[in-house]
């Protein structure tokens, strides 16, 4: 019904991704996690409907707004969600900015597990908290939780952790077991949880995103969930977002942290945006992740068959795949320029996610199939010396 086999040409739009001058005419872009598809048309229907209301005043959002985020996470997630438990902010990166500062002070320790998106380092360090690294363990691609080795460098200034769910850039979605075993560690040490979910609407069939605030009561007044339509639907440029928070003393403590940024305040597009898509796209919705699906099996099949020089996993949510480059040789601190100059390709450098990612890169796979095969073309030319990755 959609066309996701036609993409749509974002040059010359001021695209991150495709305006960059490294990016001429030769180069495919696999880089930045946005989305090289036309948006949902409810979505693009409503966002015209706002455009032509004539002016752009100051603007709040309306019950409308809180409606929609509240029916789509009870039917999509079985969240069950009050109106005062929905904090808008404008990027989830902002609102984690601001559930650090509500949860701790300058000095404070946040631990996060690494590999992990390289927003989260500067969220702890910009705010002059203290970030500290818990190394996942990696079988083969399959990421899990060192659990033991988490909890031996939590000390009486930690307060936080930062976690990914699903997981940015391997594509984990954590298990109910994971996350429980997680979160009871946390409870005991009296941790709060800042929970990046904005790839929960992203996961492959046979696996399901759990809310980690979703296991008990006393984990939920703990949390702070941050999720936002834009990874799903392709709405960054829009700057929507919502953070959960179910405790009324530690929500007061968010919004007064939130106000005093002075940078909070919402678009005139945001809940235009936001009612599109979560009252009248979930078909869209369904039929993207099947396409992004057959990408992501096209890819991490033909590299997996085709090209033993380089690993992957299969993820189990988002639209990106962490590739493993280290049997080829090349320096770490070269690889990124390495795929622009000989494969013509951008891609997230590994070390953007720690020091865990050297010799890896992310690619996202959020494209027309065509842009798939002709990067599995050029990775097949330099790294395997022939060119059959082919549908």
């Amino acid at each position: 019904m959609y066309q996701f086999d036609k993409g749509i040409d974002r040059r010359g739009t001021n695209s991150v991704k495709w305006d960059m001058p490294i990016v001429t005419s030769d180069v495919t872009p696999m880089s930045i996690a946005d989305m090289d598809f036309e948006i949902a048309p409810a979505i693009t229907e409503n966002l015209k409907m706002t455009a032509g209301q004539g002016a752009f005043g100051y603007q709040f959002l309306s019950e409308k707004y809180y409606e929609a985020v509240i029916n789509w996470m009870q039917r999509r997630h079985g969240l069950v969600l009050k109106r005062e438990e929905i904090c808008y902010v404008p990027n989830v990166v902002l609102g984690m900015s601001f559930a650090v500062q509500t949860v701790s002070e300058p000095g404070d320790e946040i631990i996060t597990m690494t590999p992990v998106y390289g927003r989260f380092f500067k969220v702890v360090h910009d705010t002059d908290r203290i970030l500290v690294e818990s190394p996942m363990k990696n079988d083969g691609g399959y990421y899990t939780m060192d659990l033991e080795d988490f909890e031996s460098r939590i000390t009486s200034k930690t307060r936080a952790v930062i976690l990914c769910n699903p997981h940015n850039p391997s594509g984990r979605v954590w298990k109910r077991e994971e996350l429980k075993a997680l979160a009871d560690i946390c409870m005991k040490h009296g941790l709060y949880i800042i929970s990046d979910d904005i790839h929960c609407e992203l996961v492959s069939e046979g696996h399901e995103h759990i809310f980690i605030s979703s296991l008990s009561d006393e984990v939920k007044m703990k949390c702070v969930i941050c999720t936002s339509p834009s990874k799903a639907f392709n709405l960054a440029g829009i700057h929507v977002a919502n953070c959960f928070i179910f405790d009324e003393a530690l929500r007061k403590r968010y919004m007064e942290v939130s106000e005093k940024s002075n940078a909070a305040e919402s678009n005139a597009f945001a809940e235009a945006a936001l009612v599109g898509a979560y009252n009248d796209s979930e078909d869209w919705l369904e039929e993207l992740n099947r396409y992004i699906k057959g990408n992501l099996d096209y890819f991490v099949d033909c590299i997996n068959a085709e090209i033993p020089a380089l690993s992957v996993y299969k993820p189990e949510g988002t639209y990106l795949v962490w590739v493993d480059f280290r049997r080829t040789g090349i320096l770490p601190e070269n690889l990124k320029e390495y795929l622009l100059r000989e494969c013509r390709l951008t891609v997230n450098e590994g070390n953007f996610f720690g020091k865990l990612g050297d010799g890896y890169a992310r690619f996202n796979l959020a494209c027309p199939r065509t842009y798939v095969t002709m990067a599995l073309e050029q990775l097949k030319k330099k790294f395997a010396g022939e060119d059959s990755c082919r549908e």
